[in-house]
């Protein structure tokens, strides 16, 4: 989500992703072989998958080459799938830049596993005329913290563009569903409310849940949340005007999730923030919630409410 905020980019695991209220997938076109299938973003419905449910893996992986893009200018082929990579679940690509004259970055622009926003921050340039072999990871350990332990649907969009004018236009946008079980075998993540949850916001654009408080080594003090996006657009979620017990703290909080996907995401405190503010024990924190089109920031907004907390 080339729109996120340079300090999101800063954080090499993300706390990301599921929802129960995703709806079906995008319009599709898809081809597929008896274990393994591969779809596109293109104009027909597929069916919804079923619920996550199994600890087990659901089938044997058998995984095909997948060619995502191959026009004039580049070409992107899925060539294998290691879950066991020792950085976190991976799939390997093979790039290729066609061009005579220009540098292309290759990039992922979102990703989402069973439903669940959770991105690799892939991206590699590849010089004119060039090849290369790369790994697209996903070392963010949310997934199997919240039950997530077999990757059924990976989608993947791909943006590729001239690393040395990023305003021009992409050579490349393709959205990929890559089904390791086969698309038979595609589930959603549901999440299952608790008796902790401390639901903020909840209307007919978005779901806004408290889901708990903790210490971060990294991070600090920090309000875990679970984001639910019901729209089909990509909403901008970010916060304003933040206090702790009466003091302006601001955690510069900003984060996009995907069309009709969730997110398991956190707001943060460092330590010395908290020192230099002299606050030993969190009581109250205070904050206008935002939640708005990422792409018309000009446009109505999805919340906009002042939230109050006692941890």
């Amino acid at each position: 989500m080339r729109k996120k905020l340079a300090i999101l980019t800063l954080a090499s695991v993300l706390m990301l992703s599921g929802c129960g209220n995703s709806g079906a997938p995008t319009d599709t076109t898809k081809t597929t072989d008896s274990k393994q299938s591969v779809e596109t973003t293109e104009t027909t419905k597929s069916a919804e998958p079923e619920t996550q449910s199994t600890e087990e893996p659901i089938a044997e992986l058998d995984f095909n080459e997948i060619t995502v893009v191959d026009n004039e200018y580049c070409s992107i082929i899925i060539t294998e799938i290691d879950p066991d990579n020792m950085w976190g679940y991976t799939l390997k690509a093979k790039l290729e830049n066609k061009s005579s004259d220009k540098t292309y970055m290759f990039s992922v622009a979102g990703a989402a596993i069973n439903g669940v926003q959770c991105d690799p921050l892939f991206a590699t340039e590849v010089a004119a005329g060039k090849k290369s072999n790369n790994e697209i990871t996903f070392t963010d350990s949310t997934l199997k913290d919240n039950g997530i332990s077999d990757f059924t649907d990976i989608q993947l969009s791909f943006r590729v563009y001239d690393s040395n004018d990023w305003a021009s236009d992409s050579v490349a946008e393709e959205t990929v569903h890559v089904y390791p079980y086969g698309e038979e075998n595609a589930t959603i993540f549901v999440r299952e409310p608790e008796s902790t949850d401390n639901v903020i916001i909840d209307n007919e654009y978005i779901t806004v849940t408290v889901i708990g408080y903790r210490h971060d080594d990294i991070w600090g003090y920090t309000v875990d949340l679970f984001l639910v996006n019901k729209t089909d657009k990509e909403v901008m979620f970010s916060t304003d005007e933040v206090s702790v017990n009466g003091y302006m703290v601001d955690p510069f909080y900003a984060t996009t999730v995907l069309p009709e996907k969730c997110a398991f995401s956190s707001i943060s405190w460092s330590d010395n923030t908290l020192e230099e503010n002299d606050i030993k024990e969190i009581e109250e924190i205070e904050f206008l919630f935002k939640a708005y089109d990422s792409d018309n920031v000009l446009s109505d907004g999805f919340a906009n409410e002042t939230i109050t907390l006692n941890p």
